[in-house]
């Protein structure tokens, strides 16, 4: 197996050049990434899947096309030439793509300290775009889908595209990683923000397994309310929304869906109400959410 996949890192490094790789390369692993995991939780809406759907609600066919176009948009105009402008800086600090590629515990370590240095900027990132002036102009963008699916995560303006690109990009960019271990890095990285805004909370959902992660469920709430009560700021893990006491809502209201709890049933209908009556016309209040 390595040396098959050595093999083929091999024709890759002979054929094309690092910054093609690296630029190019790398736009189209995250094309294909981002398209391939996110498709299927849209073509579940549109089936009409509600099982394990955590909001009842479902976007419009004129939303989902929205989405898709203006993201294809985006990601040509403004997360291609990120990609572009970034490579002098990664090579500046040791980026390589020769073999051999490093080893198993040298990836995992790497990606882990990247998961969490990201976590640290987009928590406080976040936070930020949630001020008054931030949100009207640049953050409501993403918060027009109250009921996000796994493509929406990337539906954002574009200076919101650039500082999450940045999130991203900043631990690699201070190591200087394999270019291996950046494709890999931007795979995972892009599977959990598209689970994040998927709208289904499975049995087999992460977040069920390992308590410090988010998903779906987690962020599902923060798109659910208006900016000032939303708290859940986080990108991956919760624990940052833990220290700083910004998920103190989402907690209660776990609380209150315990199963046996005789508000359960009642603070799952009013939650539902709240969502459909704020979300209809969130697109037209967009201007004037903030006055």
């Amino acid at each position: 197996m390595a040396s098959l996949l050595e093999s083929g890192w091999l024709y890759l490094t002979t054929n094309f050049s690092d910054f093609q790789l690296a630029s190019l390369g790398s736009f189209i692993i995250h094309e294909g990434v981002f398209f391939l995991s996110g498709l299927p939780y849209l073509m579940m809406e549109c089936w009409g899947l509600q099982k394990y759907k955590i909001q009842r609600k479902v976007n419009t066919p004129a939303a989902q096309e929205k989405c898709v176009l203006r993201l294809l948009l985006y990601h040509t105009c403004v997360n291609l030439p990120l990609m572009i402008v970034s490579y002098p800086v990664f090579k500046y600090m040791g980026f390589t793509s020769q073999l051999p590629l490093p080893s198993w515990k040298v990836i995992s370590f790497q990606i882990l300290s990247y998961f969490i240095l990201e976590d640290f900027i987009f928590y406080w990132g976040h936070r930020f775009l949630h001020t008054k002036w931030l949100y009207k102009h640049v953050h409501s963008v993403h918060h027009e889908y109250a009921t996000p699916f796994g493509l929406t995560s990337e539906y954002a303006h574009p200076l919101e595209i650039l500082f999450l690109g940045f999130a991203t990009i900043f631990g690699p960019a201070i190591t200087g990683p394999h270019l291996f271990t950046l494709w890999i890095w931007m795979s995972v990285r892009v599977l959990e923000t598209v689970e994040a805004h998927c709208g289904y909370d499975f049995p087999w959902s992460l977040s069920r397994l390992l308590p410090i992660y988010g998903g779906a469920d987690f962020h599902d709430y923060h798109h659910r309310l208006l900016y000032t009560k939303s708290g859940n700021y986080s990108s991956t893990f919760t624990y940052m929304d833990w220290i700083f006491g910004t998920d103190k809502g989402y907690r209660k209201l776990k609380g209150l869906q315990k199963p046996g709890s005789e508000v359960e049933g009642r603070v799952v209908d009013r939650q539902e109400n709240i969502v459909l009556g704020r979300s209809r016309n969130l697109v037209e209040r967009r201007s004037t959410i903030m006055d």
